[in-house]
């Protein structure tokens, strides 16, 4: 309406190219924020990971680091796990109480009696975990009595084999009595390997081995079978039987919501985490978890019905025992009974392992596993303990 045609074009050259210009400058400005604001992130980054290094004063080996006590943050334990297991130090195990890695650790550590520390780490925050690099679960602290120094070990397997080749090297005629834990879980290294489906990875290549030291040919052909037996079904756990277990318990969205229900009850969650951190890991864990048991169900090859996996891979384990057995172990569980129990062990109160149960004839073992963990009977087995009082 009204002016030259030229007058107004030029009116729209003019405030466009004002328009253009403070757009260009809230882009600079935008820009400037993202850079400053990483930069700020990065430093961040950086300046924990050398306060990591800082504290940590020796890295044993990639599954074990000795840090200072001063270090490790003062979190009140969940809870205090008693024991007659003396072995005169502190253990702290930080882990989540439905994991099943976790799981396999309390199993070892309640059957032979040693009293440990438990810190409940929050599944979706993890800030329990702040101290460490490794920021999986489990990690098990030691602190010697009257030491300043703390021993971390990651990895429920390597956990359990190092404090079992511990406890074989207290036996007098054991030709690492001179050794410390601290020295034993420097032998656990690790080393790239090759996956089944073609990709590399880190992995404690020994962790399954337990270090008995050098002995006698004759001993060593005594016992290897079973030493090998033992060592193939703890893997068996780790690498085929726990890949059952999400697709499972996270079946349905109504399994998930149960199963996460379940480990807020026994997690202590109401006790352990805030009201919004609780209510928080139980709908936004019980969701992803939902989607995430699909991709295990693909990625682990399962049946379509993933219950039948369940039934399957547990019928194989009693298939292995057989029927002159009535633990792997023999008469006694030994570290596979205590590995498969421990897998199991965390989806017991789901759905899933009612199921089981049903279906299969695992209960009788499972029951006779889970009697003696709860008795400590490997108590027993550690007799030539002096300090075991």
């Amino acid at each position: 309406s009204g002016g030259h045609p030229w007058s107004r074009c030029m009116s729209y050259v003019s405030n466009a190219r004002r328009v253009s210009g403070r757009y260009r400058q809230s882009v600079r400005l935008v820009a400037i924020g993202v850079a400053v604001g990483s930069a700020v992130l990065a430093i961040d980054s950086i300046y924990r990971r050398l306060s990591l290094k800082l504290k940590a004063r020796r890295q044993l080996s990639s599954a074990a680091k000795i840090i200072a006590a001063e270090d490790v943050p003062q979190i009140n334990a969940s809870r205090s796990v008693t024991g007659p297991t003396n072995l005169g130090m502190t253990f702290t195990l930080y882990q989540y109480q439905s994991c099943p890695f976790c799981c396999k650790v309390r199993a070892f550590m309640d059957y032979y009696g040693i009293p440990y520390n438990v810190v409940e780490v929050n599944p979706v925050m993890r800030q329990q975990l702040k101290f460490s690099k490794y920021r999986k679960v489990p990690i098990l602290l030691i602190q010697k009595n009257g030491e300043s120094e703390v021993l971390q070990i990651n990895d429920s397997t390597t956990i359990v084999s190092a404090l079992s080749s511990y406890l074989i090297s207290r036996k007098p005629d054991s030709r690492h009595a001179d050794k410390s834990l601290q020295s034993i879980a420097q032998w656990y290294h690790e080393k790239e390997v090759m996956k089944e489906d073609g990709v590399k990875a880190d992995e404690i290549i020994n962790r399954y081995f337990l270090m008995f030291g050098d002995i006698a040919k004759q001993k060593l052909d005594t016992i290897e079978g079973s030493v090998g037996e033992e060592r193939n079904w703890r893997r068996w756990a780790d690498d085929h039987f726990v890949h059952t277990l999400s697709p499972n318990i996270y079946r349905t969205v109504g399994e998930s919501m149960q199963a996460f229900r379940h480990f807020s009850e026994i997690g202590e969650w109401d006790h352990n985490f805030k009201v919004w951190e609780k209510y928080l890991c139980i709908y936004l864990g019980s969701s992803v978890m939902y989607l995430i048991g699909k991709r295990l169900k693909k990625k682990h090859h399962l049946t379509d019905d993933v219950r039948e996996s369940l039934y399957h891979s547990s019928r194989h384990w009693l298939k292995a025992i057989g029927k002159d057995r009535k633990f792997m172990g023999g008469n006694t569980p030994n570290l596979a009974d205590l590995a498969v129990y421990g897998v199991l062990n965390s989806i017991e109160g789901c759905d899933a392992f009612t199921d089981l149960l049903e279906k299969t004839r695992i209960g009788l073992w499972y029951y006779s596993v889970q009697e003696l963990v709860r008795n400590k009977a490997g108590v027993h087995e550690l007799e030539y303990l002096k300090i075991n009082e």
